[in-house]
């Protein structure tokens, strides 16, 4: 095996320590506020039974069979219509993809748009798995400052001006992941300004955007696209199931041919069968009620979480407070290192992910991650509480 050579690019695809530390969360008695998974008791099984069902009885032999690359048509009608209703876009059905999973279409965006060396503009933190799906492709990455309203224009700006081989810019504005916060309009704006001027292709990764808490739901940077620079990807895991691994990509049709190629070489299709039974729910269910009813739970653990917080957190940790989403971002004190907390919380049995991962050039250690979506209650009280006393040693 030792003569094997590898290609380069697994050079940059190690396993990470952190997560290597994290396989200790897979022991039942951990509260773990890692990862990054919807509630599972608001999986719809009654209606998906009855789904699986039907679909079969309807037209089984052909949700048993190949399909084509772009996806099933009624599902892709219906991504269409909603994403036009909720973020007040314009896309047709024939400039949607399906694919297995988002990650799928961070992945299709390396393999399409980036050489070795190419530069990726990113949020500063940004979410661990487009990082890794893109540093398979080895390019540079460069982190906009960002605050509380997202990417900092002017920041952006310098960097465009200063920057050769800028290949692409990957954001997420609604509920980002790690930090849960959302750009302001008057940044998407702004931003959407700078994008037009230096035509530099935009992913906008959306995959919370429906599960806001309060307020409206804001423009995505997709409806404020004029000359289709934005890639927009969605996805039904979070609003729906993971399990099915029914994403997309909306884009152009001539950015979307690119896409389509890829995803001919990656898998031919998503499931056949999985496509038609999402499509199906959606047919028989109210998609729009199902995706409330998470959003009261969501909102109820967002308010105990951050609660639980004020109150067990010691002066000089901050948080944000997410308006959506599964994340809040913790910073601590600049001389603290969030694994140590970790290796620490571990011995309380509770775990979340240290915010270096997020960083790309991994060198910001006082960060971490917390999650409030897929535990009940009375465990969120538990394990913030036991944090709490940790973060207390620490600080």
């Amino acid at each position: 095996m030792m003569s094997i050579q590898f290609a380069k690019r697994m050079e940059n695809l190690a396993a990470s320590e952190i997560r290597e530390i994290l396989k200790l969360t897979e022991r039942s008695e951990v509260i773990s506020f890692a990862g990054g998974l919807p509630a599972p008791e608001l999986f719809p099984v009654e209606e998906m039974k009855k789904v699986a069902v039907q679909v079969l009885e309807e037209d089984g032999r052909r949700a048993l069979q190949y399909a084509t690359t772009e996806g099933f048509g009624p599902l892709r009608e219906a991504i269409a219509a909603r994403m036009n209703r909720i973020f007040q876009t314009n896309a047709s059905a024939q400039e949607i993809l399906i694919t297995s999973g988002s990650q799928q279409g961070l992945d299709f965006s390396g393999k399409v748009f980036l050489n070795e060396e190419d530069v990726v503009l990113c949020e500063s933190p940004s979410y661990l798995g487009a990082i890794n799906a893109f540093k398979a492709y080895n390019p540079r990455f460069i982190e906009v400052p960002t605050d509380e309203n997202g990417m900092i224009i002017d920041e952006l700006e310098k960097i465009l001006a200063a920057t050769d081989h800028v290949k692409m810019i990957y954001v997420i504005p609604d509920f980002q992941n790690p930090t849960g916060i959302s750009w302001s309009l008057e940044r998407r704006e702004k931003f959407m300004e700078v994008i037009n001027k230096y035509e530099i292709p935009v992913i906008e990764d959306n995959p919370y955007g429906e599960l806001r808490f309060e307020g409206e739901i804001l423009p995505s940077l997709k409806s404020l696209d004029k000359n289709g620079l934005v890639i927009y990807l969605g996805s039904f895991s979070k609003i729906f199931c993971p399990g099915f691994r029914i994403a997309w990509v909306a884009a152009n049709q001539e950015i979307l041919e690119k896409y389509i190629f890829v995803k001919q070489s990656a898998d031919l299709q998503t499931s056949t069968i999985g496509q038609r039974e999402v499509a199906k729910f959606i047919e028989m269910y109210d998609l729009d009620a199902h995706v409330e009813k998470i959003k009261d739970v969501y909102r109820k653990r967002r308010d105990l979480a951050i609660s639980t917080m004020k109150e067990n957190f010691p002066d000089g940790v901050k948080f944000t407070y997410p308006q959506g989403g599964l994340f809040t971002w913790v910073e601590l004190p600049p001389h603290i290192n969030s694994r140590d907390v970790l290796i620490k919380s571990l011995e309380y049995d509770v775990a979340f992910v240290p915010g270096e991962s997020f960083y790309p050039d991994g060198k910001t250690y006082n960060t971490f991650r917390l999650n409030y979506s897929s535990m009940l209650e009375e465990k969120i009280v538990e394990g913030l509480e036991r944090l709490g006393k940790v973060l207390k040693e620490f600080v």
